[in-house]
């Protein structure tokens, strides 16, 4: 699988590990798969997994005071869980992916048949789990947030030295993130860094008024786009959505943001885009044409002392792009009336694309 497939690709990323409840995950990938589906984008559902009971340190698991193993142990999934949530994806046209966070849940994931892994920002440098990933040899996405820049390279050396797609995602790990924490001038940085591979962009910022961030982002070249998702499922659980999620009427509005920025942003940044018919069409309208400035007769060899330069442009006439010195008259043409293509002896005149397009344009 070559790294094409992190190209305009959306990751949602299931909130919480929806709280535990697995039927709040499948009708979350459910409602989330519509969205997609409406709006026509390339879209990858990710899980986390962890194998619970050793991934805590057992004197651990009772714990109160520590509000990430709390969550952990509040939110412990089995094995057929995380496959029901699987088939579920599958069954939804979403590519499957999964942040494994120990090497047994690395191997679940190839169990399970994800298809894309992620790595967390904090496990950037955890060698033993990122070993056993590159094992699988399916592709990658890594977020950046707070690590070091060493961090970064020795970890897409890694995987260059593999053969295996990595994409690098732009991530600050506030959660909530404030709009002037977003730094979106690292995409710039780490596309400069990592040419050959696709920059994408991780977002924590709260979901209100996500739609311009997402716009700049694509502006400046992140092409995969990761956020968290939830929906109100039980309001009376008093699990409701974080602020840094999106429900699925607001990622409506975050796909369509990228779409719009896509439409403004139009044809790659590699080559010369493709000028429209109307815009030629316009400026031929702007150019000089030449006129005589004097009575002139069949023969004469035009100077500049010969003709002017005015608007507007007639059609058939030559312009100031076409002029050169030296032009020998086939007819004569009288004092500030146009010069026609072919009332020149020219190289121009000569040639039977040119000769069409002059008379197509202008007035």
């Amino acid at each position: 699988m070559s790294k094409n497939i992190f190209e305009n690709l959306f990751v949602l990323e299931i909130a919480n590990n929806h709280w535990g409840c697995v039927d709040r995950g499948v009708k979350i990938i459910k409602d989330f798969a519509k969205v997609i589906r409406f709006n026509n984008v390339k879209a990858a559902i990710k899980i986390q997994i962890r194998d619970v009971d050793n991934f805590i340190h057992k004197d651990f698991h009772n714990s109160k005071d520590i509000r990430y193993i709390k969550k952990t142990m509040d939110t412990k999934l089995s094995k057929e869980s995380y496959a029901k949530l699987v088939e579920t994806i599958k069954e939804n046209s979403c590519i499957t992916m999964a942040t494994p966070f120990d090497e047994k849940s690395v191997h679940d994931c190839v169990d399970l048949g994800i298809e894309l892994i992620k790595i967390a920002s904090s496990d950037i440098n955890d060698w033993v789990l990122i070993e056993e990933i590159a094992k699988t040899k399916k592709p990658v996405i890594v977020s950046t947030g707070g690590s070091s820049l060493k961090d970064i390279d020795d970890l897409v050396k890694f995987f260059q030295n593999r053969s295996i797609p990595l994409a690098i995602n732009h991530c600050v790990s506030i959660y909530p993130s404030q709009k002037h924490e977003l730094d979106l001038n690292q995409i710039d940085f780490l596309k400069q860094r990592y040419p050959d591979h696709v920059i994408g962009y991780s977002t924590h910022e709260y979901d209100e008024g996500v739609e311009l961030p997402i716009m700049m982002a694509y502006a400046k070249g992140a092409r995969t786009f990761e956020r968290h998702v939830d929906i109100d499922y039980d309001k009376d659980s008093g699990k409701c959505v974080s602020p840094y999620c999106s429900n699925p009427e607001n990622l409506d509005k975050w796909v369509k943001a990228y779409k719009k920025a896509v439409e403004i942003c139009g044809s790659v940044g590699e080559q010369r885009r493709i000028i429209p018919k109307k815009e030629t069409k316009y400026l031929d309208a702007l150019v000089r044409g030449v006129y005589a400035k004097k009575n002139l007769k069949k023969g004469d060899k035009i100077t500049e002392e010969d003709v002017y330069l005015a608007v507007p442009l007639q059609k058939g006439q030559i312009s100031c792009r076409e002029l050169m010195a030296g032009e020998v008259l086939l007819k004569e043409i009288k004092k500030d009336k146009q010069i026609n293509i072919d009332d020149i002896d020219s190289p121009y005149a000569k040639n039977k694309e040119l000769q069409e397009i002059i008379y197509k344009r202008g007035i």
